[in-house]
Parts: structure tokens; sequence; C-alpha cells
């Protein structure tokens, strides 16, 4: 979107068109993305790390499923609070800052949570450590959003996803091998959690301030400075000039009392729907399949083999976004996958044959991570700069709620109607999310953050 000559000569909306007019990723975009990734292997890695170890933290304690799904439920406690005040911390105090922080103060609670000599204590470093991931993954999505150029934001926040969703086979893998060593070896997937903090001694050299975060809060010199670093490695990678300045229509700051205004409740609220379907479905069935699969009649290292091979399925399925979520409309690349995910639920609630369980778990959770990689890319893009990180971080802590109870709803659903109504319950959450994101979401792909 070209505006008028008058838009053109401010210099705010220029810096920031400059960024979107980069052909391409240069090595610096690459290189923070190796560290991103890095710390977004610890958000998956910890997803996941609850379901895997239940198990043994039943067998060792004597835990019963209302138990873990208590344990599982207080979590969000601390995610809730984490994505809601990471996001507004790094709106006001900048995104490196609060990146940084966050991965310090997750590290720290999850090697404490291997030291837990009982539940209680157990539960309360997973509601500490929860606080901690969602704070640092909510704003680096909202990093990846205002630093890489706008045709390239959905494919490079599906390259994130998918590096980071390392992390779930990671710790499926790690459990099936460590936990079955003997008592109390549970405890040492904890202490893997805990090791995100080494990324933060890099984090410190390599990883600058936001430029969108810079114009709009008095900083534009240093904007200026890391832009026009940027555009010389665009050059010499290319051997040739960038393309024209195209500058859109800066989009006012405002208040947050703004977030819940005409204009932007509506976008809050259709985030917030598929935010809660989302961690619903995938809370409810990485953090689950393992231990109803034993209640099913399965030996505990069986399950566990079969959630590993199930599990993954999330790396390819976030990379399979990458050639398709810059070229098509990303709502609707959501939207188709989760009816995949409802059809593929539905499949393995009612197999019984082993390869049919594996196959279908590995599409459902394959096409759910396509879903995650639109959710992921959208969330930030909807919101203005000096409110992206709040609006974002709100829709993501109303997925965080929906997690808190994602725990007794399995329970129940399992204690009172079995196995297979589990799953129906978590196709319906991806039909919901599908309509609302495919009918109710906005039009962001290829298009200014400014524009949106």
């Amino acid at each position: 979107m070209t505006t008028s000559t008058s838009w053109q000569q401010d210099s705010t909306a220029i810096l920031k068109a400059r960024i979107d007019r980069l052909p391409l990723a240069t090595a610096t975009h690459k290189k923070w993305m190796v560290l991103l990734a890095f710390f977004f292997f610890f958000d998956t890695l910890d997803a996941a790390m609850l379901g895997y170890t239940a198990p043994a933290l039943r067998a060792e304690w004597g835990l019963s499923i209302s138990t873990i799904g208590l344990l599982s439920s207080v979590t969000f406690v601390g995610m809730m609070i984490g994505a809601v005040l990471g996001g507004r911390l790094a709106d006001r105090l900048g995104r490196r800052k609060i990146i940084l922080s966050a991965v310090v103060f997750y590290s720290v609670f999850s090697l404490a949570a291997a030291l837990s000599p009982n539940v209680i204590f157990l539960g309360a470093f997973r509601v500490l450590t929860g606080v901690g991931l969602q704070a640092m993954t909510g704003v680096l999505l909202v990093f990846v959003s205002e630093m890489y150029p706008k045709h390239l934001r959905g494919r490079y926040q599906a390259l994130l996803l998918g590096f980071g969703c390392i992390g779930i086979p990671a710790v499926a893998g790690i459990s099936s091998i460590v936990i079955a060593m003997g008592p109390g070896m549970w405890r040492w997937v904890f202490v893997v959690g805990g090791l995100g903090i080494i990324g933060s001694l890099i984090g410190m050299r390599i990883l600058p301030e936001s430029v969108r975060w810079q114009i709009d809060n008095g900083r534009k010199a240093e904007a200026e400075t890391l832009i026009a670093k940027l555009e010389d490695e665009a050059r010499r990678k290319t051997g040739g000039e960038l393309p024209d300045v195209v500058v859109a229509e800066p989009v006012p700051t405002g208040r947050v009392s703004e977030l819940f205004s005409r204009k932007y409740l509506g976008r809050l609220i259709v985030l917030s729907v598929c935010m809660i379907c989302f961690i619903l479905i995938n809370y409810g069935f990485n953090g689950w399949v393992a231990t109803l699969l034993v209640e099913r009649g399965l030996a505990q290292t069986q399950a566990l083999h079969i959630a590993f091979m199930v599990s993954l399925a999330s790396v390819p399925g976030s990379f399979l976004a990458y050639p398709i979520i810059d070229k098509f409309e990303r709502r609707r690349v959501g939207a188709i996958s989760m009816v995949l995910v409802a059809v593929f639920l539905l499949v393995f609630a009612v197999v019984d044959n082993l390869t049919l369980i594996v196959i279908s778990g590995f599409l459902l959770t394959a096409f759910s991570y396509v879903a995650l990689s639109v959710l992921y890319t959208y969330a930030p893009e909807i919101f203005p700069t000096n409110l992206r990180g709040l609006g974002a971080g709100i829709g993501n802590g109303m997925g965080r709620v929906a997690g808190l109870a994602q725990g007794f709803l399995v329970a129940g659903i399992y204690n009172g109607f079995g196995f297979a109504p589990v799953f129906a319950y978590m196709a319906v959450c991806a039909l919901i999310f599908a309509i609302t994101m495919g009918f109710f979401g906005m039009n962001t792909s290829n298009r200014s953050l400014d524009e949106v």
C-alpha cells in the first residue's frame, strides 16, 4: 500500500518500511533464528514434559489420575500470568529484555522442580516455570513478526516452531530412555528443561532490540544502524540494489483500553477462541496420550514409545507450513488444517490396531502444528506495536486459562465416559477453531504490519 507523499516523508514510516522491502532473510536474521529456535525448544519440551513423566510420578508417589489432572492444570496458572505480564512488559520495556530475563527465570525453576520432595513443591515450581516460559514464548513471536520482512514472516515463524518442536520428540525420547532406568530418574527430565539458561548468555551478545519497538520509543538512531546493517547484507547477497521503499500509513499508538475498542475487540476474540481450542487439543492430546494408553491396557513402556512416535510429527508438521503459509491466506490454511485434525482425532479414538493408532496420531499432530504455525504468525500481526505484546499475550493467556481446565476436562470425561469420548471432545474443539479462523479471521499474509 503506497500512501501520499506526506506519509513517505515520515521518517518513522520509512524506517519500518525498510524492513519489509528486504528481499531475503540476511545472515544476521538466520543467526537470530538459531538462537530463537533454541529458546523455543524449551517451550515445546516443557509443554510435553509432564505428560511423559506422569506415569512415573503416579508410580513413585501413588498419584491418582485426578491429581495428575490438577498438577497439569495448575501449571497453566503460571502460563496465563506469564503470557499477559510478559506481553505487557515487552511493550513497556522492550522485547529483548523480557526474552532474556524470562529464559533465566524459567530455567531456574525447572531445575528447582527436579529437586521437588513431593507433589506440592513440584506443582509450585511448575507454576513459576510456566510464568517464565510463556513470558518468553509470546515475546519471541512478537520479535519475529517485527524483525523479518512481511513476505517472510510466516515462513520464519514456521521455522521457529519447526526447529523448536524438536523439543517434543526430544522429551519423549529422553523420558522413554531415562525414566526406564529406575525410580527417581524422572527428575533428570526437568534438569534438561533448565538448560535454556545457556542460551541467555549467548543472547546477551547477539540478540538486538526490535527495530519497531525502538522506532516507537524514541530510539530511531539505534534502529537506523541495525536496519542499515541488514540492508548492506541483503545487497551483498543479491548483488544489486534493494526494491523501492513502499510506505504504509503509520498506525497511531494508543492506550491499553483500545484493545477492547470496536477496532481490536473482534480480533482479540477470534485469537482467544482459536488459542483456547488449540490448547485444549494440544495439551489434552500430548499431555494425556501416554497416561490414557496405559489406562486402556498398554504397558507403560509401550505407551511411551507410541507417544514418542506420534510426537515426531510436530517437526514435519511445522515445516509443512513453510511453503504455504505466505503463499496462501493464513486463515484458510489454519482452518483446513484443523478440519483434518478433527478427522484424525476421531480415527484415533476408535481404532484398535497399533499401526493405525500411530498413523492417525502422527497425522493429527502434524496438521495441528500447521495450524499452530498459522496461529503463532497471526497473533502478533493483528495489533499495533505498542499493544502487540499485550494483545498477543492476552490471546495466549486465554488459551492458558483453557489449559487450566483441560486437565479436569480430560479426567472428568475419561472417568465418566471412557477413552473415545475424550478424543471426540477434542475433535469438536478443532472444528470450532476452523470455523472461527476461517470465517472471522483477518487476511494478513504479505501485508505490512501497519496495513493490518
